[in-house]
């Protein structure tokens, strides 16, 4: 078994930025020896997700307005109430969409389809600094 290990350090601006990290995946994917596995993406911390999508304006648009629709921002949240806090529907989209992804690694290359890309959703209320965890594994 191999196993190559890499991550990504990014700031976003926090309320539902979407930002493609399929290229800077992929060149760690390069960077190592496994040209044929599995890779998971894992984003630390709990208000942001990983997904796949057709990473466009159109597409990125819809999926706000899908989230703000049925998580809003500005519910009365317990986890608010008690924390003193501002954003427990970023806590609750996270665990929906969920902190990881797996794509197929096929002769060195993500296998993701022609409309497809790999990006990182940040539902904070405000700006952040990420980092995602890339693992390959063969």
């Amino acid at each position: 078994m191999s196993v190559h290990s890499g991550q990504l350090s990014l700031s976003t601006r926090g309320d539902s930025d979407v930002v493609d990290i399929t290229d800077e995946v992929q060149r760690i994917v390069g960077e190592g020896p496994v040209s044929d596995g599995v890779l998971t993406a894992f984003v630390r911390g709990s208000t942001a997700a990983l997904t796949t999508m057709e990473f466009e304006p159109g597409g990125v648009a819809d999926l706000r307005d899908l989230l703000d629709r049925l998580i809003p921002a500005d519910r009365d949240y317990e986890h608010n109430r008690l924390n003193h806090d501002t954003n427990s529907h970023a806590h609750q989209r996270a665990s929906v969409i969920g902190s990881s992804e797996q794509v197929p690694v096929i002769d060195g290359r993500l296998a993701l389809g022609t409309w497809q890309q790999l990006v990182l959703v940040d539902f904070d209320d405000r700006p952040r600094d990420r980092t995602v965890i890339v693992q390959v594994v063969s």
